[in-house]
């Protein structure tokens, strides 16, 4: 396994259950998973820089993208490709150095073009056809941490990592 630098994710059925609660102000709704929210921590603090591009535009996603310290978040986004494409030319990054997350149609343009793909157990078949993992757990319910950890055991020691996270000095 190459070592990734950079994680990319997808929001809804990934982060999320997929799952939209709209009220009837229209404001928009979205659960994530805390342990989701622990391994993005993780990964950040092994260096590894993180990434959200979405379909659909949610200020929910953006506060839990501020909570999570996310690098980059862009929303709104129809053709994800274009802005992955961006992203890895303003970092200097190669696709081999890239993670990315997703669990639809609109995600195969990335993930055909990049060796280190996941999907959710409950992502649609047409993806989980094309990725080179699929996580056990489904999108919202720990899918994301589970990735995560697999990178992690894959490029460093996993437990020391946990060790310095949980014991680090100077930490907030």
């Amino acid at each position: 396994m190459n070592r990734i630098k950079l994680i990319v994710l997808d929001v809804d059925g990934v982060l999320t259950n997929g799952s939209l609660y709209i009220g009837s102000d229209k404001t928009e709704y979205k659960q994530f998973n805390a342990q989701d929210g622990m391994g993005i921590s993780l990964a950040q603090h092994a260096g590894i820089l993180t990434a959200i591009i979405s379909g659909r535009s949610s200020e929910s996603v953006n506060k839990r993208a501020e909570e999570l310290n996310i690098n980059f978040i862009y929303q709104g986004i129809r053709k994800k490709i274009d802005i992955f494409n961006q992203l890895l030319s303003t970092l200097g990054l190669n696709k081999d150095e890239v993670c990315y997350m997703g669990d639809d149609i609109n995600d195969l343009p990335i993930i055909d073009i990049i060796d280190m793909s996941f999907a959710p157990a409950n992502a649609a078949e047409l993806v989980k056809e094309r990725v080179k993992y699929v996580t056990k757990n489904n999108g919202g319910n720990g899918a994301v941490r589970e990735m995560i950890e697999i990178i992690l055991k894959g490029q460093t020691d996993i437990y020391q990592l946990v060790n310095d996270y949980n014991y680090k000095e100077n930490d907030s």
